[in-house]
This record gives structure tokens, C-alpha cells and sequence, in this order.
């Protein structure tokens, strides 16, 4: 069976003002690269990426010399004010240049440097599984257009309600903590996002836009390394995460 092929979709407009650094941080160099750069680079290396899109901020100063230095060459298009309309005008782009809206689209954080081929694998694998019916329990007929998932990491630690006071402790079973990539048929998560849009409502991420449309996608193991850099804390262990692999070790 051919190996399905997909489009990465990574929304990279963003600022970062919560690490409070003058310039965004997916541009910020972590271990002799730009943030960004690591986050592609599991891409570049799967030959079941078609191409990679990148929504950029139209002023963005920064992202020629990072595009001048990459590996491959990324299709990209000017982003919006949020992550959602990044993602929405990226799909929009994609399919004006030739993409369809029945093919599979990846889209992952420029700020998760450490997704590993592994994970995409795992990820992708379950997915197209899924919709082909590959699973006896699964109740999502084959070839449905709201087939997909998401990397997702189930929460380990006990977890509280309140602001600067204990108000109660949560549940934690059946609670996972979110991740990148997500992965969608282009056309059913472009609709999802338009429809969002008019509604005047803001999903965090694509899975929950998705869920608005009934939608109930899968929720494949990834990793706990694969994080979501905020603050200069997160940077700091992303660095030593990509340091170790760097040197041949593990995480």
C-alpha cells in the first residue's frame, strides 16, 4: 500500500509576548538553530510531507534569513491576528496552489522544537488507520471526512481548582494534555475554521474546531518532551532536550 502523503501547516505569525523577548520566538536560536528550523526538520525528513506551509506575519524581519538557510523550500502565505486564522488562510493558500480537500494536512507549532519522527509516525499511522476502518471498535465509517487526531499526552499530576487558593481537586482520568501535530483532511478542517470564524468563535486548537463540528478525533500517545516553548523556563529545557539528542543520548 502507498504510504499517505500530507501537507505540513505551520502557523508562525505569532509574537510570543509571553516570553517577552523583542524578537518572536520561533525565531529565537536554541542549539545553533532557529526555533523554527528544529520544528521543521522532523518534516523535511519524512518523505510523506508534499510540502510545507507557513503562514508568516506580513513585517516579519526575521523569517528571510531563516528561509534562506533551510534545507528545503516552504510554500508560504501572510498570517492572521490569531493562531486560528493562520491555519485558515495557510489551508486557503493550499488549495489555490494546487492542493485538494480531501488530502491529509499535518498542522504542528513552530514553537514545539522537539516533535520527533516517532511521534509523527505513531500519529499518522492511527489516523489513517482509523478512517480507513482499520480498527474493529472504531464507530467512524471508512472514508469519513472528519477522520483525524492529535499527539496528546494523558495528565499525570493531581490537579486543582482556584486562583490563589485550593477550591477543589480535579478528576484527572480522561484528561490529556494537548499537542502538535494535528492532523485533518484539508477541506473538513478549512471548513471547520471558517464556520468558526463566522461564528465569531476562537478554537484554541484545530481538534477543537473540529469537535464543533461533531467531530471526535483521536487521541495518539506522543511524548512528554514534545513541548510547547512559553517561557524562558520551557526554552531552557528544550535546549537541553535537543542538546542530549544532539551528543547521540536520550530523552
Amino acid at each position: 500500500m502507498t504510504p499517505p502523503r500530507y501537507w505540513l501547516v505551520m502557523p508562525a505569525a505569532g509574537r510570543g509576548k509571553r516570553l517577552g523577548s523583542e524578537t518572536p520566538k520561533q525565531f529565537l536560536t536554541v542549539v545553533g538553530r532557529p526555533m523554527l528550523a528544529w520544528a521543521l526538520q522532523p518534516f523535511f525528513d519524512d518523505p510523506r510531507c508534499a510540502g510545507v506551509m507557513l503562514a508568516i506575519a506580513s513585517d516579519d524581519a526575521d523569517w528571510p534569513a531563516v528561509r534562506s538557510a533551510l534545507p528545503r523550500p516552504v510554500l508560504e502565505t501572510v498570517g492572521g491576528l490569531e493562531r486560528s486564522d493562520s491555519v485558515r488562510l495557510a489551508l486557503q493558500s493550499l488549495l489555490a496552489r494546487g492542493a485538494q480537500a480531501t488530502d491529509w494536512v499535518l498542522v504542528h507549532d513552530a514553537a514545539r522544537p522537539c516533535v520527533s519522527n516517532a511521534e509523527i509516525d505513531a500519529l499518522v499511522d492511527a489516523v489513517v488507520a482509523h478512517a480507513e476502518g482499520g480498527s474493529p471498535s472504531d464507530d467512524l465509517p471508512s472514508g469519513d471526512a472528519r477522520a483525524g487526531g492529535l499527539l496528546a499526552v494523558p495528565l499525570a499530576d493531581t490537579l486543582k481548582r482556584g486562583r490563589s487558593r485550593s477550591e477543589a481537586t480535579v478528576p484527572r482520568e480522561g484528561l490529556w494534555r494537548a499537542l502538535t501535530p494535528q492532523m485533518f483532511r484539508l477541506g473538513a478542517l478549512l471548513q471547520a475554521l471558517q464556520q468558526a470564524a463566522s461564528a465569531g468563535r476562537k478554537p484554541t486548537d484545530e481538534a477543537q474546531a473540529m469537535e464543533w463540528q461533531g467531530s471526535e478525533p483521536l487521541l495518539v500517545g506522543g511524548d512528554s518532551t514534545n513541548i510547547k516553548v512559553t517561557t524562558f523556563a520551557d526554552l531552557r529545557l528544550v535546549e537541553g532536550i535537543l542538546q542530549a539528542r544532539s551528543q547521540g543520548e536520550s530523552p
